[in-house]
């Protein structure tokens, strides 16, 4: 799901690791606006309030959110670094998520202490977009720029222009549309599934909502790693 890139990468792949982490980013999305006020898997609304707050006069809120924007954009530029450097880790990938993880894990630890002042907001908010943002850069960078995550603005309108595309094109090319169409679908719905079930979640168990996204990653991860050292050591012994 992770480890394959480029001509190896399958749908099937692009499928699984739609599924799991769209469900995650859906997760956090959600508990994180009903914790914290505060979107935290996408940038485009910050950029509109910022733009009200710097017409407005309003510099002190405009700094916050522009520091959650660059959050978001600070987490991306350290995955794909990670990515790019790490060449001789094998799992590159492992570290981004390992810190995703921690930070989820830290947030469903140390949240129950929020006490709604701005310094917090700015903190846990802020550490929520710069996890989302590693995440989105990790999955695009293996996808291949397939998968995005954390927003739906470029999916509903890859999915428009498929499925007028499919009404006009070739038979040879349908299924591949089709293909495309079902992992745009597989975004979209796990994307919702996630968010209902943050809040949802987060009525009863609060703040420790954030294990289960984390719990996913855990998951998704092992079962990652060990599948390819299970694999590597089946060539081994044969």
């Amino acid at each position: 799901m992770f480890r394959h890139t480029g001509i190896k990468r399958t749908n099937v792949h692009n499928i699984s690791l739609a599924s799991l982490l769209c469900l995650t980013a859906g997760l956090v999305n959600v508990s994180g606006f009903i914790a914290f006020s505060v979107l935290t898997t996408n940038v485009t609304g910050h950029v509109a309030v910022f733009a009200e707050k710097l017409a407005m006069g309003d510099f002190a809120t405009a700094r916050v959110v522009s520091l959650w924007m660059f959050s978001f954009l600070l987490g991306a530029f350290v995955s794909s670094f990670i990515i790019n450097q790490v060449t001789r880790i094998r799992f590159a990938y492992v570290i981004p998520i390992l810190t995703e993880i921690i930070i989820l894990n830290v947030i469903a630890i140390y949240g129950n202490k929020y006490n709604n002042t701005l310094s917090e907001t700015e903190l846990f908010a802020g550490s929520l977009l710069f996890a989302m943002g590693m995440q989105n850069a990790l999955v695009s960078m293996i996808s291949g720029s397939v998968v995005r995550t954390t927003h739906l603005t470029g999916m509903f309108t890859d999915l428009g222009i498929e499925l007028a595309a499919i009404l006009k094109q070739e038979k040879s090319e349908v299924s591949f549309l089709r293909q495309r169409i079902m992992l745009r679908l597989t975004i979209i719905f796990f994307f919702f599934l996630g968010g209902i079930m943050g809040g949802y979640l987060f009525k009863t168990l609060q703040y420790y909502t954030f294990f289960i996204p984390s719990a996913i990653l855990s998951v998704a991860l092992i079962y990652d790693v060990f599948q390819v050292k299970f694999l590597w050591f089946w060539r081994k012994i044969k």
